[in-house]
């Protein structure tokens, strides 16, 4: 444990991507193989389902640090982080035996049995955790126990020092931290190993993800070497089949296949040695439905018949990355679509209409392509892809060859009605605000954001909230209704659920509108109006 939290703080305390890397280096060339799978399991962002709740673990904290809770919520409102919190309040360990127990000891023979013991018996062994680890041990501990472990690496550098520490291609390592595995000394051994021979058959391949266009389109060259398709608004997903097995995975290496059954059966009827990549869309009556028709699918493990028949899915096919067995990442861009053509037309006309190929969208300058672009809120699309003609299919996000040309966001003028503190770095400070707009002569609330804004700015606010306090909730503080800002987003629907009646998608800050007072923000009925540019979903399509 001593080793893993060292790693963390090393990692947390510095921005340097390079010092980031090194430390990764040196902990995965030291560490044994069980604790480097789970070290992998967490860095990456997997975790261990919580085992204890929020306000169970806040009363045994408190208690044990006697203070009342009323001081404890004191203490994590100025901190902004409840692990934290706890590694502070509680008084020094002077028990040494974590120096010498292992992260892989911590986590299966106390972490994981937390979780089958009654609420008693959870108790006493959390508090023995608690008085076993140093205050550092401590707030990682809680980290972990609480489904709430991020330290600053991202996979991409976890893989780069995986890659370093073992000579094995960083695109390799990437490959096989995808898909459903186990953090087990033998995955990790297999994970660094030389031979190729055990590749799960159900393993997705690294997605590709594109950067936005910066500028003008103008600037990546002719119009003659690249491709545009529509930007959906879906579930990116890899359909694989292998072996007589398919999967469906989400680019959150979930896997889904029970709940899109309808497009399983197809992945089903694909031929052996075949990866297609695209985005699982709600749609009917050839357009989309909206993304919050496709919610009501995310979370049914198995939809019954009335939800398919309401809300039916597709795949739009964007790529071919495995053909006859064979990964053709590699290829070009236009020799792996004609075999995603060829692939998809062995399939019946009913299956056809499951996988559709995205559409090539022409056109002859890019002025002309602008112009395509601008209608494609109207068919429910977010903007354009970008795609360089002969570009192969890359590992993550990679500058040159894949870039998303999105439409303008919808803006709106809204007034600052309510906030409360941020968390982490962030926690002393007013960060996270609450705004409204005009419904006859009362604001009403259409949107929460915390990101737009300069650390001077962010200052700037605090000190206004702190002196302009209307009433206390909980954490949240109402403000009086005086600044205006300027706020985007990506989307807006009708919504029941909310005291507006609308719901927008994505909201941050542009910018702060000092040439305005609250009187002349924007009305509800604005809004209102913008709902027929964007999809709404309520529509029958």
């Amino acid at each position: 444990m001593k080793a893993f939290t060292d790693l963390y703080l090393q990692v947390d305390s510095t921005t340097k991507t390079n010092e980031k890397v090194e430390a990764l280096v040196r902990y995965f060339e030291t560490a044994s193989a069980e604790d480097a799978a789970w070290a992998v399991y967490y860095l990456i962002g997997r975790k261990l389902k919580r085992v204890v709740d929020a306000p169970r673990l806040r009363a045994w904290a408190a208690a044990e640090a006697g203070v009342p809770d009323w001081l404890f919520a004191e203490c994590y409102d100025a901190v902004g982080d409840v692990a934290e919190t706890i590694a502070l309040l509680l008084a020094d360990s002077l028990d040494n035996r974590s120096q010498t127990r292992s992260l892989t000891d911590w986590i299966e023979h106390t972490l994981i049995p937390l979780r089958e013991a009654d609420e008693s018996n959870r108790r006493t062994m959390l508090i023995d955790a608690w008085n076993e680890l140093d205050r550092s041990q401590r707030f990682v501990w809680n980290k972990l126990i609480t489904g709430g472990f991020r330290v600053g690496v991202s996979q991409r550098l976890v893989e780069r020092a995986l890659a370093r520490a073992s000579g094995i291609e960083e695109a390799t390592i990437a490959h096989r931290l995808m898909g459903d595995w186990n953090p087990t000394p033998e995955f990790y051994r297999s994970l660094i190993a030389g031979d190729e021979s055990d590749a799960d058959v159900g393993r997705p391949y690294p997605f590709c993800l594109a950067y936005p266009v910066e500028g003008s389109p103008e600037d990546l060259g002719s119009i003659a070497g690249w491709r545009a398709e529509w930007k959906w608004d879906g579930i990116r997903a890899q359909v694989i089949k292998r072996s007589g097995r398919s999967f469906i995975w989400t680019r959150g290496e979930e896997l889904v296949d029970d709940r899109y059954p309808e497009l399983a059966e197809v992945v089903a009827a694909l031929p052996n040695g075949t990866v297609i990549d695209g985005e699982i869309l709600a749609w009917r009556d050839d357009r989309p439905l909206g993304f919050d028709s496709l919610q009501k699918r995310i979370g049914r493990l198995k939809p019954g018949k009335k939800l398919l028949a309401e809300i039916p899915v597709i795949l739009i096919a964007y790529d071919m990355l495995e053909f006859n067995g064979i990964d053709i990442r590699d290829r070009g861009f236009e020799s792996r679509r004609e075999l995603l053509k060829e692939t998809r037309s062995n399939l019946s006309w009913l299956q056809r209409d499951r996988i559709i190929i995205s559409e090539i969208i022409e056109a002859d300058s890019w002025r002309a392509l602008a112009d395509e672009r601008d209608r494609a809120r109207s068919i429910g699309a977010e903007g354009l892809m970008l795609k360089r003609s002969g570009s192969p299919y890359r590992v993550g996000r990679k500058r040159g060859d894949w870039w998303k040309w999105k439409v303008d966001p919808l803006v709106v003028d809204a007034v600052l009605i309510a906030a409360r503190r941020g968390h982490g770095k962030r926690a002393g400070l007013y960060t996270d605000y609450t705004f409204g707009v005009w419904k006859d002569d009362a604001l009403v609330p259409i949107a929460q954001a915390y990101s737009g804004l300069t650390d001077d700015e962010i200052q700037l606010i605090d000190r206004f909230i702190r002196n302009n306090m209307v009433e206390k909730f909980g954490p949240v503080r109402t403000i009086k209704p005086e600044l205006v800002f300027e706020l985007a987003f990506e989307g807006i629907r009708r919504s029941p659920r909310h005291k507006s009646g609308i719901a927008v998608r994505f909201p941050r800050i542009v910018r702060i509108r000092t040439d305005k007072v609250a009187a002349d923000a924007d009305r509800l009925e604005t809004l209102s109006r913008m709902i027929p540019q964007a999809v709404d979903p309520n529509a029958s399509g």
